[in-house]
């Protein structure tokens, strides 16, 4: 896998890895939670209060320090980490949660050195985001869209693997890559998960990043110095979490 898609892997996957065993840690203290996604019980329509309510309406606005604001059940574990690879410093960030009833929530970020995302296609790194997460799941991708938000390019998908079902949305906006996912049981699904989805707003976005000319969607082009297998290890970048702040825009497309 090519260092970039290994770092963009790294970040979704460690996430869900930090979210994973804060439940577990969860349950052990506390019993009666099963806190995998295989261990959840069918939960059908025995609760009786609210299957019919709208699950986002007790979601909190999580304003994230690093110019972004997103709606998830609760408040969010963060992590942070700076990865050095050869053409500088990629500094990522990830809030996570799991739920009572096993699904986690996560969204992180990936903020590359300017001309490492000037000499490739937005395509390029949207593509890498789908590929490395799909990969490191060991799974298999359908119901694939191109999706934008405030005029910067996306891609929606969902992942079905051995873990789990996931939903995700990866956005490139300016150097930095947003990857969104939600990981569920499929048998109980995951009510909040489009509300998850589409809740991402920017706060002072950057320009898109100036590219000296087109190149193959799939990174045909030099990638700004990280070619080959430039040591950037997926065990290296930790997730986490950050103060809030900031105020919202635009949601993202569908």
């Amino acid at each position: 896998m090519p260092p970039v898609s290994r770092l963009l892997a790294a970040v979704a996957t460690l996430a869900l890895i930090a979210a994973a065993c804060a439940g577990q840690q969860k349950t052990a203290d506390n019993q009666q939670a099963s806190s995998t996604i295989e261990e959840v019980p069918h939960e059908g329509g025995d609760t009786g209060a609210a299957p019919t309510a709208d699950p986002a309406a007790a979601f909190v606005q999580v304003d994230a320090q690093e110019g972004f604001s997103v709606k998830m059940p609760s408040k969010p574990q963060e992590q942070r980490q700076k990865v050095t690879i050869p053409a500088g410093e990629v500094a990522t960030a990830a809030y996570s949660l799991q739920t009572p009833e096993g699904v986690i929530y996560s969204v992180s970020i990936a903020d590359y050195p300017e001309k490492v995302v000037a000499a490739r296609p937005p395509e390029a790194f949207l593509n890498e985001g789908r590929d490395g997460l799909t990969n490191q799941l060991k799974g298999t991708v359908s119901n694939e869209q191109e999706i934008t938000i405030d005029g910067y390019p996306g891609k929606s998908y969902t992942v079905s693997s051995p873990n789990g079902e996931v939903k995700a949305r990866n956005y490139l906006v300016g150097p930095r890559l947003y990857t969104m996912l939600v990981l569920y049981n499929p048998s109980i699904g995951a009510p909040g998960a489009d509300a998850f989805l589409g809740s991402l707003a920017l706060v002072n976005p950057p320009p898109p990043v100036e590219r000296a000319g087109a190149g193959g969607a799939d990174g045909g082009v030099g990638d700004g110095g990280i070619e080959g297998d430039a040591g950037v290890d997926t065990g290296a970048v930790d997730a986490g979490v950050a103060p809030d702040a900031g105020t919202r825009r635009r949601r993202g497309t569908r």
